[in-house]
């Protein structure tokens, strides 16, 4: 029950209000702001540009305690999703909606971006990490990309630190016997730093190479891939990018100005060929 009810939190904590003004009476507003106990306590809070602490130390899926830079090599961003291994629900909605979401993308992981799956949980340990890797693995279907997916555990303070420097708040449901906690994959830097928030657990193929691409700085993609992302922004109400009519607009008149001299110019040079004396 209480991952149902998470869930649809999530799928609908960022949809924007498009109610208009209705009166209704103050007893049904005041229950409308009212968080469910269940929630109280637990969210994504978005901390955009502050910079991990890549020297902290966490176990791979095969038992190797590496700092978190060994993810990160400068020039590619990584996506990290915070889950446990052993969640009953959304934690697998959201790891199933990123795989489907990268599933039709031209990029793969270890190639021009990286997933850390990070476990909350200190009580998880290398072997649950290995065997859910091995499951995301499978359901993926691209082989060779195995390099790029990276599914971590960490002690009780480190995973506190990094939580916390990213604003992911959960708590321990004593009467559920299970974790408490929002979903958002959040977008890092080559260099550490955070740069987006996918929220929820349903994913598009076009919003996370934008946000990679975002991520990397532009340097991760084509120059197509950067055109893309120079006329679209991101529209935190929709949790996607949606089209900048302005910049639109910008590169469209540089376009129009190319065009015209690769029309004028020669002609102008014809032009000067034929005047007497040149």
């Amino acid at each position: 029950m209480l991952a149902l009810l998470l869930s649809l939190q999530v799928a609908f904590a960022n949809l924007p209000n498009q109610m208009g003004s209705v009166e209704t009476p103050s007893s049904t507003q005041t229950a409308s702001t009212v968080q469910p106990k269940e929630l109280q306590g637990i969210g994504v809070t978005e901390k955009l540009g502050t910079q991990l602490n890549l020297d902290e130390v966490v176990r791979n899926e095969n038992g190797e305690s590496v700092p978190l830079r060994t993810f990160f090599n400068g020039n590619k961003p990584a996506i990290l999703s915070l889950v446990y291994f052993a969640c009953p629900g959304l934690c697998n909605f959201h790891l199933n909606g990123l795989i489907e979401g990268m599933k039709p993308m031209d990029w793969s992981p270890g190639q021009k971006f990286d997933v850390i799956a990070m476990s909350f949980d200190p009580h998880e340990g290398p072997d649950l990490a290995k065997a859910k890797k091995a499951t995301y693995m499978k359901m993926y279907e691209r082989p060779g990309t195995e390099n790029g997916f990276h599914f971590v555990t960490a002690d009780e303070a480190t995973i506190k630190r990094i939580t916390e420097a990213v604003g992911f708040a959960y708590k321990w449901d004593e009467a559920q016997k299970q974790w408490a906690h929002g979903s958002a994959g959040i977008v890092v830097s080559p260099t550490g730093k955070v740069t987006r928030y996918l929220h929820g657990i349903m994913f598009d193929a076009p919003t996370i190479k934008m946000a990679l691409n975002e991520g990397g700085q532009g340097k991760v993609g084509s120059i197509v891939d950067a055109m893309v992302m120079y006329c679209f922004k991101y529209d935190p109400q929709q949790s996607k990018y949606v089209l900048y009519a302005f910049r639109l607009v910008q590169l469209g008149g540089v376009v129009i100005i190319i065009v015209l001299g690769l029309l004028l110019v020669p002609a102008w040079l014809r032009a000067r060929r034929q005047e007497p004396g040149v």
